[in-house]
């Protein structure tokens, strides 16, 4: 039966190629608007550690001299608790993180030098994130201790100044300062830049820049902080620091650690640790608030920071509802086309046709007219897509179409047809045959 209702849906439709032209570009402006925001959506709000992030965890410990009580702890830690936390090593994997804008040259490349942005992390960053390498590796647990003169470049930052080929073993000049290069990242583009990620909830919904491209380069922790003194930001600080920019020991927020506990055990665990080390140091007179302590997970850390971009959230609400504007176009289309065709529908109940014949029929073509305003939709959607890679937006590179988007696509073309086509397709199947015929 079902070639034989295509076939009389295609029929249908060509008599009427002006309503069934406005129906099909009424879905393909509400599925390319709903599918472009969405498409964006799901980039932006997806796991940037796919596997892992369920054993990723941001330690968060208030180091404040306030009596007040507080509601949570700040969104980074002070130098000595990071760096005491750091040593303690109670976790599979950990690393401590800052970044710093930086001036850098190749003094081999002939090019000048330039502003980047440099990360200053230990050794298990790469393995605890599955960094990818192009060509050599990450540091080791030794080089941090000894602040050895290494780096980490991005896979931009190889191209523009090495034309793309092996670097390794070459030198980088970091403020007058030679570090040797010891690995080429692969093209690494996490979504959002998770481990800088903090102070999402004072941002009102600018979070944009969490999903910039990764640092251009990336030394050891200690070796940063000696190559770049003087150029670090506090994030918060409850007293001026003796020297703005030399953070060590002062009385401010600036570092964050990153943990991996690999099983429920080791969570617990690490949570009695930091509950003991708070206790320790309340009783040495530096930490005040002895309960102000968090564990959240790494996706727990990026929905209290709103990590999706407050315009992605309202332009993904906004072309939802012009989709069920579309939807309610379609269905009075449909309502019309179906009504203006009573006498054949009668002709074919007073032939023998059932009421669920009828309905089949108008469903098949509801669904034609979907699929149809699928593909002229996904024209659209790339449209639409193309249009925000033109965008001056941090994420605007990584916008694209893939896989389950496009069936997506299509299938949520077919089924708002569908649903639209539902209530027509029950009004046409009751037309009273009877009245139909005598009219004729």
């Amino acid at each position: 039966m079902l070639p034989y209702y295509l076939g009389q849906g295609l029929r249908s439709l060509r008599c009427t190629p002006v309503l069934t032209g406005l129906m099909v570009l009424s879905i393909a402006m509400g599925i390319g608007a709903a599918m472009t925001t969405l498409t964006v959506r799901h980039l932006l709000s997806g796991d940037p550690l796919p596997g892992r992030s369920q054993h990723i965890y941001y330690p968060q410990i208030d180091a404040t001299p306030s009596e007040e009580p507080r509601p949570n702890p700040l969104d980074m830690l002070d130098y000595t608790t990071a760096v005491d936390l750091w040593r303690a090593a109670r976790a599979d994997r950990q690393a401590l993180v800052v970044d710093s804008p930086v001036k850098l040259q190749a003094p081999d490349s002939g090019e000048p030098a330039s502003m980047a942005t440099m990360l200053s992390t230990t050794a298990d960053f790469f393995p605890m994130f599955q960094v990818p390498m192009a060509w050599g590796s990450g540091w080791s647990a030794e080089d941090d201790e000894r602040r050895a003169r290494v780096a980490v470049i991005s896979w931009d930052l190889n191209q523009h100044l090495f034309g793309g080929t092996d670097s390794t073993g070459k030198m980088l000049r970091i403020r007058g300062s030679d570090v040797r290069i010891v690995g080429v990242l692969a093209p690494w583009r996490p979504s959002p830049q998770f481990y800088t990620v903090a102070g999402g909830r004072f941002a009102q919904g600018d979070t944009a820049s969490y999903y910039a491209k990764p640092e251009d380069v990336m030394v050891p922790f200690f070796t940063g902080l000696q190559l770049n003194a003087g150029n670090f930001r506090q994030f918060t600080c409850w007293a001026l620091p003796e020297r703005p920019g030399h953070l060590e020991n002062s009385p401010c927020v600036w570092l964050q650690l990153w943990v991996q506990l690999d099983d429920s055990a080791k969570v617990a665990g690490y949570r009695q640790f930091m509950d003991g080390y708070v206790r320790q140091q309340h009783e040495l007179g530096r930490i005040r608030q002895t309960d102000n302590v968090r564990l959240p997970s790494l996706m727990q850390w990026l929905d209290y920071n709103g990590a999706v971009p407050r315009d992605a959230r309202l332009q993904s609400w906004l072309a939802l509802a012009f989709l069920g504007i579309c939807l309610f176009n379609t269905i009075g289309l449909l309502l019309a086309k179906f009504l203006r065709r009573s006498g054949e529908i009668g002709v074919l109940r007073a032939l023998g046709a059932t009421r669920s014949m009828v309905f089949m029929q108008c469903l098949v073509e509801a669904a034609l007219i979907g699929l149809a305003g699928g593909l002229a939709g996904l024209g659209l959607t790339l449209l639409g897509l193309w249009n925000v890679r033109q965008q001056p937006l941090e994420y605007a590179d990584m916008v694209h179409l893939d896989l389950p988007m496009l069936a997506l696509t299509f299938a949520l073309a077919v089924a708002a047809t569908l649903l639209a086509g539902v209530l027509p397709a029950l009004r046409a199947s009751r037309i009273d045959p009877a009245l139909q015929v005598k009219s004729l």
